[in-house]
């Protein structure tokens, strides 16, 4: 968000940038214009959405366009399922705009406060063996690109540059438009229950392969692992939503309200952690209930956190699993915040982190008042050695040296970048760490 001094923060408050100027473009017109003009003066320009993006990936030094003007439906394809969107609507939106046409997204990740253009640029994802990230999911954009012109992209115009385009780092050009194949509205019956952790990783490629949506936590220095199995069904399946109070004690009132003290507790006298990651194993949910799909997907987190994740061959999981337990233990960290471990099916979006192999996904954290650095650089030599992929908007190291040997295309996108950006318009230290100046 931008503070009224004019400085831009990104959510977990890991990034904050004072740029020359920022604007709030209302049409895409106005998009061409401020590119234009960034351009004219010399000035590099990046769009940002919720930024909630743990990387510096929007940081904007020239200027920043903040695009929450440009949201809602440009127009929809009922024959196809699909939906034009401006580049700047919030994926919390999209239930209420998709539901008149009775269309749904196919999968969501767990958090929906990102712009539909952020979190296509940056990877974002749920978990299912069969489904891959919202990415994959997108079927044609237009961008500005360095110029101020405008560059369609779909099947029919330039589809060659469609699996670069659709996960492409914000790169290439401000997003105005993204069209998505959606499919027919649908229920989610969910299961939720705490499982012994050596059970569930024994069990792993069962509850996977068997399930159309699984991920599980696990709190270290615990043996459980807290498991979320989701089935998909037609939306005339009747429903039993939680019951309102329900609901806020669980994700509301423990989940955030509680938990949050937790943390803070935790940050100041460690020696806590052991004992609240204990209580928490045993008062995580343990319930069923069936709703709306994306009353399912998401949930609502207001505790601040640091976050790292990366994408590894799904058969790898297991074995990180257990040497990142065998890391904290030989450590004697006091870890307050779970380990969250999910999957996708591999695509062929040139970026993309599952992109050529099926990929589980493991995900570390640590509330945003203590110091992360230690454990996430730890944790990300793990990942490096099993060709781990880190998502692009969450915090890493790695550069485009790594960034090349991990990805058989990067050579491609970059040489695509080169032929749409050559001055580096829309380039910002993170895109130079991770492409190359």
């Amino acid at each position: 968000m931008t503070a009224l001094n004019g400085t831009w923060r990104n959510w977990a408050r890991t990034e904050s940038v004072k740029p020359v100027r920022i604007e709030r473009p209302d049409s895409i017109g106005a998009v061409q214009r401020a590119v234009r003009g960034a351009a004219r003066a010399g000035l590099r320009v990046k769009a940002v959405g919720a930024g909630h993006s743990f990387t510096g990936i929007a940081v904007a030094t020239g200027v920043l366009l903040e695009l929450d003007e440009l949201t809602g439906i440009v127009s929809v394809d009922r024959e196809r399922q699909r939906v034009t969107l401006l580049g700047g609507t919030r994926l919390f939106d999209l239930p209420r705009l998709l539901r008149p046409h009775g269309l749904a997204m196919a999968n969501m990740g767990d958090i929906d406060r990102q712009s539909i253009s952020g979190a296509i640029s940056t990877g974002t994802h749920g978990t299912g063996a069969q489904f891959g990230g919202i990415s994959t999911q997108v079927t044609g954009l237009t961008l500005v690109t360095a110029d101020g012109e405008l560059l369609h992209i779909d099947e029919s115009e330039n589809a060659e540059l469609l699996p670069a385009a659709a996960l492409g780092l914000g790169a290439l050009g401000i997003i105005v438009e993204v069209t998505l194949q959606c499919v027919p509205a649908f229920v989610l019956e969910a299961v939720e229950r705490p499982l012994p952790l050596d059970g569930v990783l024994e069990r792993l490629d069962a509850h996977v392969g068997d399930n159309d949506h699984f991920e599980f936590y696990w709190f270290p220095g615990t043996r459980t692992a807290v498991t979320k199995t989701n089935t998909r069904a037609d939306a005339s399946v009747a429903r039993r939503p939680l019951p309102a109070l329900r609901a806020f004690v669980d994700d509301t009132l423990m989940a955030n309200g509680v938990y949050r003290v937790t943390c803070a507790a935790g940050a100041m006298v460690p020696a806590l952690v052991p004992g609240v990651n204990a209580l928490a194993d045993k008062l995580w949910s343990n319930r069923e209930f069936s709703d709306h799909s994306h009353r399912v997907f998401t949930t609502k987190r207001t505790v601040r956190f640091r976050e790292m994740e990366y994408a590894l061959p799904a058969a790898d999981v297991p074995v990180v699993l257990g040497r990142i337990d065998q890391l904290i233990r030989e450590r004697g960290w006091r870890i307050s915040f779970p380990v969250e471990v999910r999957f996708a099916q591999a695509d062929e979006l040139w970026l993309s982190t599952a992109s050529g192999r099926a990929s589980g996904y493991i995900a570390v954290h640590r509330y945003f008042r203590e110091n992360h650095t230690e454990y996430f650089e730890a944790v990300e030599e793990i990942m490096t050695e099993h060709q781990g992929r880190p998502h692009w908007g969450k915090l890493h190291t790695r550069d485009a040296a790594d960034l090349a040997a991990l990805y058989p295309r990067h050579g491609d996108f970059v040489a695509l970048r080169d032929r749409l950006d050559p001055e580096r318009t829309f380039g910002n230290a993170y895109l130079d760490r991770v492409l190359g100046a």
